[in-house]
């Protein structure tokens, strides 16, 4: 076997047929065979210092994981992997590499970079293919944890606490646990299925689960520290939708992406009538916004028979979403109306809506994104549309600030945390992930819940 494959080129991952997937909700990549990973991780060449590994917010060794499917040991790849990351299958599938560990890749410097992610992905679907499980070793610490939100930042908190020998349990507002994972990123990028093998694993180091528990309604968070818990972390997410302010927001057929994907995604409204959760969307649908969730609405509803267009503020290529989501999206024939902005959204008689009214825009100079700034032109059309999908961001949900107000917020939501402890203003309660930054990454959200298990360790052992 050669030593290096010094392709410029990652090894193609294999798709669906664009005209077959964007009218199913199977999932669109279908993943690298054996012999394409061990090519792939090939064109690692194990750089000195290892860039790659600094651009990892969980720290995977990444190196010696991909150096072991080159190997093809497979099982000591994945006890490479999951020492530090509790949810590989999912990372693999739906972190952004590209800004993160690939994009310091040196191999990226005169071509693509390595394959980190789809390397990640193929060796955790190895592992989750087999019937066996390494057991964790713990240390019994016998002091109660909660975690309240069961999304990756939580679910990366209580897995490492419970390894460190926590009673931990996950306290969950839905009936389903997984958070963004299972009510935000659709089937056809994340298998739901896949998701809740990975909470298996979670659940099997011992951490309890509670579903239908709003904490802050149905228990508030003196109540759980009244009943023994040594600290608590919040990990609730961005789960509240922004909207635009403008008219005709309250017509009907206008969604919020988060009332959209959760109703599509977690209630399996696709699947209407076997599921009982009807959704109704036109046959022209408008969805605003330029990010991935904008991307994840577009592509549902494209399958769900809609004409979809995106209409976003700025050009195609200063959209915030992945590249490869973009892609993807025009792939499946979603239209796309750049630098126009939404005014108005026009209804008729019966307050449904038949038009959108927009303005067309130009770019300026960069603002503190890196990108243009979008300006507007006074000049207006209107395009026809019976359905709008609002998704151009989510903040913190309120009810822990409402309901306790030593936990301080910023003056969008998110809660203020000491950045070292990740210790919020109320003594042993600690906060990380969006509910802190706003919507951001899952990767960066598990980061966030390994750093906060990691300083309550410290903090419930510093106040034994």
């Amino acid at each position: 076997m050669a030593k290096y494959n010094m392709s410029k080129e990652k090894v193609k991952m294999p798709e669906l047929d664009p005209n077959v997937r964007n009218s199913n909700f199977e999932e669109v990549s279908t993943g690298y065979t054996l012999d394409m990973a061990k090519e792939e991780a090939l064109r690692c060449i194990h750089c000195k210092n290892s860039p790659c590994k600094k651009g990892c917010p969980v720290s995977v060794n990444i190196p010696e994981f991909i150096q072991e499917v080159v190997n093809g040991d497979l099982d000591k790849a994945y006890d490479i992997i999951a020492a530090t990351n509790n949810l590989p299958a999912i990372c693999g599938r739906v972190c952004p590499q590209e800004n993160q560990c690939e994009g310091i890749c040196t191999r990226g410097i005169k071509g693509e970079p390595v394959g980190i992610g789809r390397l990640e992905r193929f060796v955790a679907d190895y592992h989750m293919s087999k019937e066996y499980n390494k057991p964790v070793e713990v240390t019994s610490q016998n002091e109660k944890v909660a975690v309240v939100g069961s999304g990756p930042s939580g679910l990366s908190c209580a897995a490492d606490l419970a390894k460190l020998g926590y009673n931990v349990t996950l306290f969950e507002a839905f009936h389903t646990a997984g958070g963004v994972l299972m009510y935000g990123i659709p089937e056809f990028r994340l298998p739901k299925d896949l998701v809740q093998n990975e909470l298996k694993n979670v659940i099997g180091l011992g951490v309890k689960l509670q579903t239908n528990t709003i904490v802050g309604r149905t228990i508030t968070l003196n109540e759980l520290f009244d009943e023994g818990y040594k600290a608590i972390y919040i990990s609730t997410g961005a789960g509240l939708p922004r909207f635009l302010g403008i008219d005709g927001e309250n017509l009907n057929g206008v969604y919020s992406a988060n009332e959209f994907l959760t109703r599509i995604n977690l209630m399996k409204a696709y699947k209407f009538p076997d599921y009982e959760t009807p959704i109704t969307v036109g046959k022209n649908v408008c969805v605003v916004g330029g990010g991935n969730v904008a991307m994840d609405a577009a592509r549902c509803a494209k399958r769900l028979g809609s004409d979809v267009t995106i209409v976003y503020r700025r050009s195609f290529e200063e959209m915030p979403a992945r590249a490869e989501e973009r892609e993807h999206a025009k792939q499946e024939g979603i239209n796309f109306y750049n630098l126009h902005n939404p005014v108005e959204i026009l209804g008729d008689e019966n307050n449904n809506i038949k038009a959108v009214k927009l303005e067309k825009m130009k770019l300026g100079e960069a603002d503190k994104s890196g990108r243009r700034k979008p300006i507007a032109t006074g000049e207006y059309e209107e395009k026809e549309f019976d359905t709008v999908i609002v998704a151009i961001g989510q903040s913190p949900n309120p009810l822990i600030k409402q309901t306790n107000s030593d936990i301080k917020t910023e003056s969008w939501g998110g809660i203020i945390i000491n950045e070292e402890t990740t210790q919020t203003t109320k003594e042993g309660v600690f906060a990380g992930g969006d509910a802190v930054t706003g919507a951001a990454t899952v990767i960066l959200a598990m980061g966030a819940g390994k750093k906060a298990a990691a300083q309550i360790d410290k903090y419930i052992r510093e106040n034994k």
